[in-house]
This record gives C-alpha cells, structure tokens and sequence, in this order.
C-alpha cells in the first residue's frame, strides 16, 4: 500500500471523525438533540468511514490488490448514497421559506445541510479512488497514525451507542422533535418518585 494511498485512507478516517466530534459536541455542548433522521446521518457517516478502515485492517495483514480497494470505496460509496439520501430529506422538509430549520444553523448552514456536502464529498473522494486502483498488489506499510485513526473512529462509534441510548432511553423510537435526554429524565424521575410505603404513610418528599 503505498504512501499516498495510506493517507487518503487515513485522511478519510479523520475528516469524518471531526465531522462525528463536531456533532457530538453539537449535541452535549449547545444542547442540539438530534432528531432520527440525524443519527441515520451519523450511522451513513460512520459506515462510509468504515470502508478505508477496514482497507487499513486488511493492510496490516499483508499485501491489499485492487479487488480490497474496491470493495473498501463501494462500501463508502453506498453508505455515502443512503446517507445523503437521507440528509437531502431533511434539507426538503425544511425548504420552505420562513422556516427556520432543525437545530441552529452552523457557519451559515444547518448540520443536515453540512451533511449532505460531506456525503458529496465522500462520493467524490471514493469515485477518485476507484478510478485508480493498482495494477497489482501492494505490500502494507501500516504504522502508527493509521492504527490510532482507525481506533479513534472505533471510539466515536462507541461514544454515539450510548449518547443515541442516553438521549433515547428505554424506548425503541425516538421522537421527531427531541428536547431532552430521555434516560437522564426518566432516572431521575424514579429518584424522585416516593416509594409505595412512604406514599401510604403519608411521608412527604423533600
């Protein structure tokens, strides 16, 4: 794997890592809940960036050829494609004028809108790809920068389970118009709950 491609590679990792960071940070930092559609675009985000991870993976194991470049960049390519799919429904349900959109926008765009040019971009970048593959197998040369990229897209995965599980609680769905962490409130509504006896004793809470 030669060094130009080992860095687009890890270059697509990072890219949409900041993009993942920047909507937790969204979500926890301004108190921007994301609504479903939003985490559909995480999920499309995180898949398209798992395709140069797992190109990475397979490259740490020994010589890739055009087939693994392939199959890495379709799958980035297709998750891109739902993924934006997506995305430009929710720019459509607020196309109308007057309406002031989901969420605050950001650098003059909403994170909906944002996100569509990053699935844009990651059609773009893949089809490049594709249009260059190797004539023939390449040795690996995975070092450390790579190994830590493909790491750190693990732990954003990780970190957007439980705030997807935070914000939806012990529910199946979440709502169209979210505003709150739904596990938080319903901890701390059975903490402040009386209990049966108390309530039959008469024992008022403080």
């Amino acid at each position: 794997m030669t060094l130009f491609r080992l860095c687009i590679a890890i270059t697509c990792i990072l890219a949409t890592c900041a993009v993942l960071l920047g909507a937790l940070w969204a979500q926890f930092g301004q108190g921007e809940f994301p609504c479903p559609l939003c985490i559909i675009q995480r999920m499309a985000m995180m898949l398209a960036a798992l395709g140069p991870a797992w190109l990475l993976c397979r490259a740490a194991r020994g010589p890739v050829d055009a087939h693994d470049f392939a199959q890495c960049y379709a799958c980035s390519i297709l998750a891109a494609l739902v993924g934006g799919t997506v995305s430009a429904r929710q720019v459509l349900l607020h196309i109308a004028p007057g309406d002031p959109g989901y969420g605050a926008p950001m650098f003059g765009m909403h994170l909906y809108t944002w996100a569509f040019v990053v699935f844009v971009v990651v059609v773009l970048a893949s089809a490049m790809q594709m249009l260059f593959l190797p004539k023939r197998s390449e040795a690996p040369r995975v070092g450390l920068g790579a190994r830590l990229s493909v790491l750190l897209l693990g732990a954003i995965i990780a970190v957007n389970a439980v705030a997807v599980f935070v914000e939806s609680g012990f529910h199946w769905y979440l709502p169209d118009n979210p505003t709150s962490n739904r596990l938080i409130e319903e901890l701390r509504s059975e903490v402040s709950e009386p209990s049966a006896g108390e309530r039959e004793s008469g024992v008022e809470q403080p």
